[in-house]
């Protein structure tokens, strides 16, 4: 059986039951950085052998948990952080071993895009989980674009280097919508800045940032009706 095994996106009280049951009784754990994982097992006293599973060995790495798999081995799919599947190689795991006719399941847990989106305070009856958009300009601005007429909030990925980047852009194809920005959620320095896009990046602007960012963003409002 694979077990794709959510894990804490910071604080590590998050963990579950589950997923610490799990962690200890599978024959291997498949894990995107294997220093964070091993510290996280260290943390809850769980030796396993791990497989390195990251986006520039995936192919090779799945090719030996189906194998495992086949031999009739269990292994935990985990991330650095959050849920496997999301933004991250998890989903080539899934597919592959789908395609073998293996068993998969999950062990549900945190996911970093749904904190930021309730938190953020704006629509969440209907939203478009993005990841992370392209590094240059050029191409994230295309990327931005394909929603620019959504009515859906939109929920991003990014890193520190290219937050104010982001924001200008989002700002130059969007316009200055409101928005949010959350950094290190469920840490010491956890923080959700509210406002509008232009709002944001000005704040942002002149800081020396660090950490992990999710902004969230109001999709394209309906034109307002005549009440005639």
């Amino acid at each position: 059986m694979l077990y794709l095994v959510a894990t804490p996106i910071g604080n590590l009280d998050d963990i579950t039951l589950r997923a610490l049951e799990t962690l200890r009784s599978v024959d291997f754990v498949a894990s995107e950085d294997t220093r964070k994982t091993g510290r996280l097992l260290q943390h809850f006293q769980i030796s396993k052998p791990q497989i390195a599973f990251h986006e520039h060995n995936e192919h090779k790495a799945i090719e030996r948990i189906v194998g495992l798999l086949q031999e009739g081995k269990s292994v935990a799919l985990v991330t650095d952080a959050g849920t496997p599947g999301i933004a991250d190689p998890g989903f080539v795991a899934v597919r592959r071993v789908l395609e073998e006719a293996l068993p998969v399941t999950m062990i549900p847990g945190p996911a970093g895009f749904v904190m930021a989106v309730v938190l953020s305070g704006l629509p969440l009856h209907s939203f478009t989980f993005r990841g992370f958009p392209p590094r240059k300009s050029g191409q994230r601005q295309r990327f931005l674009a394909i929603d620019q007429e959504t009515p859906h909030t939109l929920v991003f990925y990014e890193s520190p280097y290219r937050l104010v980047a982001f924001l200008r852009d989002a700002l130059a194809v969007y316009g200055d919508r409101p928005a949010a920005v959350a950094n290190d959620l469920t840490k010491l320095y956890e923080e959700v800045q509210r406002g509008t896009l232009s709002t944001l990046l000005a704040s942002y602007e002149d800081k020396k940032l660090k950490g992990e960012f999710i902004v969230v963003i109001e999709g394209q409002r309906a034109p307002a009706t005549d009440p005639k």
